[in-house]
């Protein structure tokens, strides 16, 4: 009614399934599966995404964008960071994820320049882990079940932002590995 064509809104990386008490079904998780809503709070964003699906069904000139952003950080919240690889369970819960607040920014820029009609949704997390170990080890000690669906970079993030690069041309630009000395 208010003539809106544009609507990028922050929906979460908990549609994914989070805290994955259960495993996810495969790694890096992206957006080709079903949300898998765990809480009321994934619910509601499960039902937002949902319904931009039938508001853009309503009126095809309507572009909505969906970020399911990772643990959002400033650079004051990195000091702890290598201090979670004394148990890796205590960040399995995102798969080890995190946005850097500026890169959080950045996605929205590039949400707002995009002019595909339709609804569509994005994981947006930074390139890396909050770990200093591999992710491969990461997913082999505490999801040795999962399918791993590609090679793994080192600290590669588990949380695939591969569509966000391709179609928002998405490129984290901030790590705490850059704010913090790792050992």
């Amino acid at each position: 009614a208010a003539g809106i064509k544009r609507v990028v809104w922050a929906s979460s990386e908990t549609v994914l399934g989070l805290p994955f008490d259960t495993p996810p079904p495969y790694a890096p998780v992206d957006e080709e599966y079903a949300p898998r809503p765990e809480s009321t709070y994934s619910l509601n964003k499960a039902l937002e995404e949902e319904m931009a699906r039938h508001f853009c069904r309503w009126d095809p000139e309507l572009v909505m964008v969906g970020l399911r952003f990772s643990n959002v950080m400033d650079v004051e919240d990195y000091a702890p960071f290598p201090s979670f690889d004394a148990d890796p369970q205590l960040r399995r819960w995102n798969l080890w994820g995190y946005i850097d607040a500026r890169d959080g920014a950045q996605a929205v820029e590039r949400a707002l320049a995009h002019d595909q009609p339709g609804a569509d949704v994005f994981v947006i997390a930074n390139a890396d882990t909050v770990m200093t170990r591999s992710s491969a080890s990461l997913m082999a000690e505490v999801y040795p079940g999962v399918e791993i669906r590609k090679e793994l970079g080192e600290h590669e993030t588990l949380l695939s932002i591969d569509k966000a690069r391709r179609v928002l041309g998405y490129e984290p630009r901030h790590s705490w590995r850059d704010h913090v000395d790792v050992l």
